[in-house]
């Protein structure tokens, strides 16, 4: 069989692969806004930007859910390294900004 060759079930396969990425990408974007209105009130309320207990514990939800569903721990790690990185990042944004 080719990569050319129509094959049904992977075709299936790939377009439920493709929802779930849409699904995925909608709930990042939904984590993202959660962090700014998060950020809103520290900036309302003088809280720090970084948390780092909070950080750990979004970290050991992670491991044990990697544990629990049989998934590389690492990879969890570094991917939610990257979310807790973007969000720092955008909380920054929120939080140094100046309302006009």
């Amino acid at each position: 069989m080719t990569g050319a060759t129509h094959c049904e079930p992977l075709e299936e396969l790939r377009a439920e692969l493709d929802a779930t990425d849409e699904r995925l990408l909608e709930l990042l974007r939904d984590r993202i806004d959660c962090c700014v209105r998060i950020a809103h009130v520290k900036r309302d309320h003088g809280v720090p930007m970084m948390q780092p207990h909070r950080i750990g514990l979004v970290q050991a939800r992670a491991a044990a859910f990697a544990a629990e569903h049989d998934v590389d721990p690492a990879f969890l790690r570094g991917l939610y390294d990257l979310i807790i990185a973007e969000t720092c990042r955008v909380e920054d944004l929120v939080i140094g900004a100046v309302d006009a």
